[in-house]
């Protein structure tokens, strides 16, 4: 797979550019504030719907103009693709791929298989665990489209859930429909924490990293039952794989607590280079 060109219209600090690249090594070089790091965004973009900064659409506009379009030829096994995106201000992204409009930000990913390192990558190492959470989830939508239908009825799930924790405050009789959330947070989120053990290889010869599953799938259903009155006080989801956490270990210390800023910068790194 190779990214063989890239049209940017009102893109940040770009009013219109036209890139070709070469089928081996590109190297962008230039002087400092000149846009290097925005061309690198907008690939990210339109190869996962995301800016890797969590910047929103509004913000990747290019100042004083309502839109913006990607537009990025890719060519995967021989095959041609054309991805075009317009980023909005104020409405929804539009995404179509050869043409065909998609309605899911799922239909991309497997087209473009991107890694992305920037000075903002140090904060899943020292972030909370939501941060490494995103990671691991993003990487493997890379990989497993059958993880992105998993994810995406889990994170359902869980903000239905949620919702219903809240609003017993004024219905109580809404308890009884937990049961009905809970066995769908056990089923979609039993697969999720499959598919990680799998796909996550922690150990090197240096650097340790450690998956740190909140659940079990064998105990998933008990630590719910066992937490459920914890999470009526707190009207949260406190069980389930989206509090999971990776640790990085570093001769028998996490460095996410007891290591440097050059450790810290070097386990980042590495866990960017082992997604290749």
């Amino acid at each position: 797979m190779f990214i063989e060109s890239i049209e940017l219209l009102n893109y940040r600090n770009y009013k219109q550019l036209h890139m070709d690249f070469h089928s081996g090594t590109n190297v962008l070089y230039g002087d400092n504030a000149q846009g290097k790091t925005n061309i690198l965004e907008a690939v990210y973009v339109c190869s996962t719907t995301k800016s890797h900064k969590g910047s929103k659409d509004k913000e990747i506009v290019r100042f004083g103009e309502e839109e913006s379009h990607i537009k990025m030829t890719v060519r995967r096994d021989g095959i041609p693709y054309r991805i075009d995106m317009h980023l909005k201000k104020n409405r929804t992204k539009g995404v179509a791929v050869n043409g065909v409009p998609i309605k899911k930000a799922s239909e991309l990913f497997g087209i473009v298989n991107v890694i992305f390192f920037s000075p903002e990558d140090l904060n899943i190492i020292k972030n909370g665990p939501a941060e490494r959470r995103r990671f691991l989830d993003l990487e493997l939508c890379q990989l497993n489209k059958v993880y992105v239908y998993d994810l995406v009825q889990y994170n359902r799930v869980v903000v239905q859930r949620n919702k219903l924790l809240k609003e017993m405050d004024s219905d109580p009789s809404l308890k009884e429909t937990l049961n009905i959330w809970d066995s769908q947070l056990v089923r979609f989120g039993s697969e999720l924490i499959r598919e990680i053990h799998f796909h996550l290889s922690g150990e090197r010869e240096e650097l340790e990293i450690r998956y740190e599953p909140n659940v079990t799938p064998e105990t998933f259903e008990a630590e719910l039952s066992r937490n459920r009155n914890q999470e009526l006080r707190q009207r949260l989801t406190l069980t389930g794989p989206h509090r999971d956490d990776l640790n990085f270990i570093v001769n028998g210390a996490d460095i996410r607590k007891f290591g440097s800023q050059g450790q810290q910068r070097t386990a980042a790194l590495s866990l960017k280079l082992s997604e290749i």
